[in-house]
């Protein structure tokens, strides 16, 4: 989502498709790091940017300036080359733009009242979508060619939210899941699941793209909170486990195992001795990492990647780990590792902690 200016030091921080690298916009300019090294790619001085949107790892970047200079307007997006440094186009609006998000087909831009669905390679308009008021720019986009979809709020006054076809250019359904509005919205990956949180931030809910249908239904907490961020495991098909980020500082994972209609009942349910991976992943299983970040800071985060062994494999007996990425919008990268044993219990270890606002390109290994 797009970010007004703040006293953050950071004011925009988006994963590129494949969880590889990742972009943040300050006042001074933009940056991007390798996710997996930490490695400062490039970094470029050119003023306050509140959208800096990556293609994969292409030289491509969608950017957006904060309107602190007349020749970074927040109604003018530029798409850049980082290899030459130049302006390949750019489009102009009537009102500021709140989202970006692109794959090797869409380039999809978000306004107040309007999204807009271009061909990525000619700039040609395929489609205009008149939405309700949306000042956050909230928004969800599938980068998957086969599961191409755009998620956006459908009222203001209650969480429902419209899918679109962005291949097809046509409206796939409308799933109602929340009785507050939105406050975020992350399709999976492959694009097969939606999940949702409201602006009470108390529950949040996944569903099948698909046909609509609710599959997993959690509680984060009983006291209201914003819900930052949620992120899938990478997956083509179903994922193994939705990440949530609030502003109480906390990371929460839960664990989607059988679906709703597919779960059973009773005593019996409520006893399990795992012996798989999936045994392990029981749907109930709710792990929270407390004071991840300081209360109230914002962050963006993700499951950059994920790893499961047969419970001989590792000394520990470990099934499942998650690597998990967080960028907070007070300037610092960190990277946690989840891991999850054959016993279901769940641990968290912090891998890497660096500043972006001091990274240096030749710094960082």
């Amino acid at each position: 989502m797009a970010n007004q200016p703040s006293s953050h030091s950071i004011l925009c921080a988006s994963f590129n498709q494949d969880n590889s690298c990742f972009a943040i916009g300050t006042r001074e300019g933009f940056k991007i790091f390798d996710c997996s090294t930490g490695r400062l790619l490039y970094e470029r001085a050119a003023g306050a940017f509140i959208i800096v949107e990556m293609l994969f790892s292409s030289s491509l970047l969608a950017i957006v300036g904060a309107g602190e200079q007349p020749s970074l307007s927040p109604r003018r997006l530029c798409l850049f080359n980082t290899v030459t440094g130049v302006a390949l186009e750019e489009l102009n609006f009537l009102t500021s733009i709140l989202a970006v998000r692109m794959n090797k087909k869409r380039l999809i831009v978000i306004l107040q009242e309007k999204t807009f669905i271009y061909d990525i390679n000619s700039l040609k308009i395929l489609d205009t979508i008149d939405t309700v008021p949306n000042p956050k720019g909230l928004c969800a986009f599938s980068p998957s060619l086969d599961g191409s979809f755009l998620a956006l709020p459908a009222s203001t006054t209650k969480g429902s939210l419209l899918v679109y076809n962005v291949s097809d250019l046509r409206l796939h359904c409308e799933i109602d899941a929340h009785r507050s509005p939105l406050a975020v919205l992350s399709l999976s990956s492959g694009g097969t699941h939606i999940a949702t949180a409201s602006e009470q931030g108390t529950m949040i809910r996944v569903h099948l793209v698909s046909d609509a249908t609710k599959s997993y239904s959690f509680r984060r907490g009983s006291y209201p909170s914003n819900i930052f961020s949620l992120s899938f495991t990478p997956a083509a098909e179903r994922p193994d486990i939705l990440l949530a980020t609030s502003s109480s500082g906390s990371v929460h994972v839960f664990s989607l195992g059988a679906p709703l209609n597919q779960r059973s009942s009773g005593l019996l349910a409520s006893i399990k001795v795992p012996h798989t991976v999936s045994d392990a992943l029981d749907p109930s299983h709710h792990c929270i990492l407390h004071r991840a970040v300081p209360a109230g800071m914002r962050s963006n985060t993700l499951i950059r990647k994920i790893e499961k062994f047969d419970e001989t494999a590792t000394p520990e007996h470990v099934v499942l780990r998650a690597t998990i990425s967080m960028i907070t919008y007070g300037g610092y990268f960190l990277e946690y590792i989840y891991n999850v044993n054959h016993q279901n219990k769940s641990s968290w270890t912090l891998e890497r902690e660096f500043n972006l606002l001091t990274a240096e390109r030749s710094s960082l290994s």
